[in-house]
């Protein structure tokens, strides 16, 4: 089948589009970093209630903008003694929560745009939902019973010894230079900030406009491809995130494909599922790292905690579709309804807790 030259140009641009909209992600992982980094690292020493750890382990991650940074602070803080780890699991279950935060501000970018929002919204949501309901059914039972704790204990035991390997993320090599260069050239976390949000909303709404053109077509394969089964989804999503390292990244790269309606929230679900599997795995290589038995076990609870949310929650699916559906609904008759959100669940309703808990 022959290409027309506009459809290689059209390629062409997507890429060079897609490399701006993951650029501005790594630049507002950045400026985050910047903001609170440090910030986060202090905030794990404070306290040992369970409450409150879960709680710190959503800012931490929201303002860092990444469950597998977070993780491996804790899994480093674990292995040092520094804190236990009874009191690292409800950090970690946290760090799952606040991870979403960057897929759901992606999708604020199609706001401007009602149809989109509503299914970029849900497609966001549905991570949240997921990991929100994981939390509510498996912290009391992990605070009862601590079965995640004496499962990765034994699970500890077969990895003690294993030779520790670094594996550095593809996108690191052609993201990171461009990103130090740029935060270094403008040595300002608010400017980096706004840099970013300019750059995500610009690559956005092109990748929208000519991807669109695509919709019928091209991306009909990769949909029917990569998205046909649950299980080709949930190995997608796994993959794709061990691969690059990031969570945030892969989910927040699905939102746009969802506003144009190229994918539905029930092709999107299981790619979330193993998306969460997937950033597992930078804790895990952190922990063999360390070579601490104790950072190997709390690495290993972020494995087994997402593994038995699916457990529990894949079963009745329906629930958190439901949920994000509604909840994009309800969005749509107040566009200050998502922004609340993203601001009170993921930053202030967690610091309220944090300080007066």
């Amino acid at each position: 089948m022959k290409i027309s030259s506009d459809k290689i140009r059209s390629i062409f641009l997507l890429i060079i589009i897609l490399y701006i909209f993951l650029l501005s992600i790594k630049l507002m992982s950045g400026s985050f970093k910047l903001f609170g980094n440090g910030f986060a690292e202090e905030l794990f020493t404070i306290t040992t209630n369970p409450f409150v750890g879960l709680f710190m382990g959503i800012l931490a991650t929201s303002l860092v903008q990444s469950s597998s940074v977070t993780t491996s602070i804790i899994v480093g803080m674990v292995a040092g003694g520094i804190i236990p780890i009874a009191s690292a699991i409800p950090m970690v279950m946290g760090a799952n929560i606040g991870t979403s935060v960057t897929n759901t501000f992606v999708s604020l970018c199609h706001i401007g745009r009602k149809e989109e929002f509503g299914k970029a919204f849900a497609a966001a949501t549905i991570h949240d939902f997921f990991n929100l309901m994981a939390v509510i059914f498996l912290f009391p039972l992990e605070m009862y019973f601590h079965f995640l704790e004496n499962g990765a204990l034994f699970l500890t035991s077969f990895f003690i010894g294993a030779h520790s390997f670094y594996f550095t993320s593809p996108l690191s090599y052609i993201l990171t230079p461009v990103s130090h260069a740029i935060i270094r050239a403008l040595n300002n976390p608010a400017i980096i900030l706004i840099a970013s949000v300019f750059l995500l909303f610009v690559s956005l709404r092109y990748f929208i406009k000519i991807a669109s053109s695509f919709a019928k077509t091209e991306f009909d394969l990769f949909s029917n491809y990569f998205f046909k089964t649950p299980a080709r989804g949930f190995s997608f999503g796994l993959l794709m995130t061990a691969f690059v390292q990031s969570s945030s990244v892969t989910t927040s790269l699905i939102v746009p494909f969802a506003g144009i309606g190229i994918l539905t929230l029930e092709k999107i679900f299981p790619y979330v599922l193993g998306a969460n599997i997937g950033t597992t795995i930078t804790g895990i290589l952190a922990a063999l790292a360390t070579g601490s038995s104790a950072g190997i076990t709390i690495a290993l609870v972020h494995l087994l905690f997402n593994i038995a949310g699916i457990l529990m929650i894949y079963p009745i699916k329906n629930i958190p579709l439901g949920l994000a559906r509604r909840f994009s609904d309800l969005s749509l008759k107040s566009r200050s309804v998502p922004v609340f959100y993203v601001v009170s669940a993921f930053f202030l309703v967690p610091l309220v807790v944090i300080l007066t808990v």
